[in-house]
């Protein structure tokens, strides 16, 4: 459990990244998403050729994998056009809304009773988001894109977590990054269309971002996630990656000055988040030394 914690903070860590990274992009949202699973499954196709960690699968077992894979492209869809329609500090913020959407889908979907302390805490991160789409009327738009982009990352978890039960960490990843980019390739033509810019390679700063994106924030971040996973529960996953609007929000004042932007509402709302993960963290320690 412990080493599972570890992997889990450090991919959490990682996660803070892939919002700066975002910004600056110059990509829209859907090239960036599109370059970024590209560069993913050519490198992770050649990792697991040359270490022999792939295992083939008949079409009937890729169809569940592929329609997670989709699920993560979709998500990382509306995550980029979050930020791209409001800034770095609201769309990391929304995404803290997945632990809700989790505590309501996951006991649904695997047909359990709902945990009270799960909702509540999830409910703090409701009020933190409310207090933040209330008075920051200007990011709507990013904060609606935001909050379907959490419904995303908790269905990709609730979804993954079924998946690891039955296949290794290496297959669903190639499987479900490979869908998903080829799901976004035949969809693309029409998303430009409806949100105009012309099919165009990165440029060179450009490409250096979306290899860094592509390589720790993505090859690193998902070997890491899927393995805690095999022990902790999707709730758990998701409310600690509340934290990546800290690591991400740190790093926007640093780079974009956005403290600037924000109201105090924002901080206020942030709190609220904040002191969710707080008592998750607490509520799961006393947990392992229970167990212990």
């Amino acid at each position: 459990m412990k080493k599972a914690l570890i992997q889990l903070h450090l991919s959490v860590f990682l996660a803070g990244f892939t919002g700066i990274l975002g910004k600056l992009i110059t990509l829209n949202e859907g090239l960036l998403v599109w370059y970024r699973l590209l560069f993913t499954i050519i490198t992770l196709y050649v990792i697991f050729r040359w270490k022999k960690m792939l295992t083939k699968l008949s079409f009937r077992q890729i169809v569940p994998i592929g329609l997670t894979g989709i699920v993560i492209a979709l998500h990382w869809l509306f995550f980029y056009g979050s930020i791209k329609y409001s800034n770095v500090s609201i769309a990391v913020v929304c995404f803290s809304l997945t632990s809700l959407f989790t505590a309501i889908l996951d006991p649904l979907i695997n047909r359990y009773r709902l945990d009270k302390t799960e909702l509540l805490l999830s409910g703090l991160t409701l009020c933190g988001i409310i207090l933040i789409f209330h008075f920051d009327a200007e990011y709507r738009t990013g904060i609606i894109l935001g909050i379907i982009s959490s419904l995303c990352a908790a269905l990709f978890t609730i979804f993954n977590k079924r998946l690891i039960s039955k296949y290794d960490t290496p297959t669903i990843t190639f499987y479900e990054l490979s869908v998903g980019w080829l799901a976004l390739t035949l969809a693309l033509p029409f998303y430009l269309h409806v949100f105009p810019q012309p099919l165009q390679l990165p440029s060179v700063s450009d490409l250096f971002y979306l290899l860094i994106l592509s390589w720790l924030c993505t090859v690193c971040l998902y070997m890491l996630l899927m393995n805690a996973l095999t022990k902790i529960s999707p709730f758990t996953v998701n409310l600690t990656f509340n934290l990546e609007p800290l690591y991400s929000i740190v790093m926007a004042f640093i780079l974009f000055h956005e403290n600037k932007q924000l109201t105090p509402a924002f901080y206020a709302g942030l709190g609220c988040i904040l002191l969710s993960v707080v008592l998750q963290m607490t509520r799961v320690s006393r947990t392992i030394q229970k167990a212990a």
